[in-house]
């Protein structure tokens, strides 16, 4: 099994699981309302231990400790996809994030409860139980204001058309792809990709909102190779203060 190539996917997973808690986590207390600064908080709780899961496991792989993988490293040095660190903006563009990637990390993990590495099988399994309530709470409000008032459905309609290109770099091709695939470890991000269009389109379906053609989209891709935008080393200011104050606070 090529340890490269399942650091390199684990990495990219527990980014975007550490990056998107963070901002769901900034909803706590700003919720429209209080069931949804619940709802997001309670995401962000679960996506920060998923991150940690991920980080236990590239620690096994001869990775340094969670809390220094976390917390000292600089915005380009991290492989989560730009999506995730874009600024919570208005409830409208928060709630078609989440449905975006929720909808395809619910699908990833799924194919990984076949991964011939047992230890990610075992955590996907898990994983994949509690993103089932994620994507519940995204579907609801995705069918319900989606097909609400005019304003609501104009107001998605906007975060959708514009967070759709970076949505695409959810599925940005890892440079050892084939390895993936051949050892078994994950189908690959083309087959995820596949899988999640045909989710979206179902889903968006369902609503008065309408999907722009694959085709006339441009992926917003880089966030795997540690490009980024110029909202994540705020972020990552931000949520490693306390790490910095004291480095044996546990998280």
């Amino acid at each position: 099994m090529d340890q490269q190539a399942l650091k390199e996917l684990l990495y990219k997973m527990a980014d975007d699981q550490l990056i998107m808690g963070h901002r769901n986590s900034e909803w706590t207390g700003f919720g429209p309302l209080l069931e949804e600064d619940i709802a997001f908080s309670s995401m962000a709780q679960d996506k920060i231990g998923h991150s940690l899961a991920m980080y236990n496991m590239l620690q096994e792989l001869g990775e340094q400790d969670p809390d220094t993988v976390a917390f000292t490293r600089n915005a380009n040095q991290f492989h989560n996809c730009q999506l995730t660190e874009l600024p919570n903006g208005e409830y409208d563009f928060s709630l078609i994030r989440h449905f975006l990637f929720d909808t395809a990390e619910a699908i990833r993990f799924e194919m990984l409860t076949q991964s011939s590495y047992e230890p990610l099988a075992q955590v996907a399994a898990k994983i994949r139980g509690e993103l089932r309530y994620h994507t519940m709470h995204a579907q609801t409000w995705i069918k319900q204001l989606g097909s609400a008032t005019e304003e609501s459905i104009s107001r998605l309609q906007k975060s959708l058309e514009y967070a759709l290109p970076f949505s695409l770099g959810i599925f940005e091709r890892s440079p050892f792809e084939d390895k993936l695939i051949a050892d078994r470890i994950f189908e690959g991000e083309a087959a995820l990709e596949k899988k999640w269009k045909a989710k979206v389109e179902e889903l968006i379906g369902q609503t008065q909102l309408r999907l722009p053609s694959w085709e006339s989209l441009t992926p917003v891709v880089g966030g795997r190779e540690g490009k980024h935008t110029e909202h994540l080393q705020p972020l990552l200011d931000e949520m490693s203060e306390v790490f910095k104050i004291d480095p044996t606070a546990e998280w």
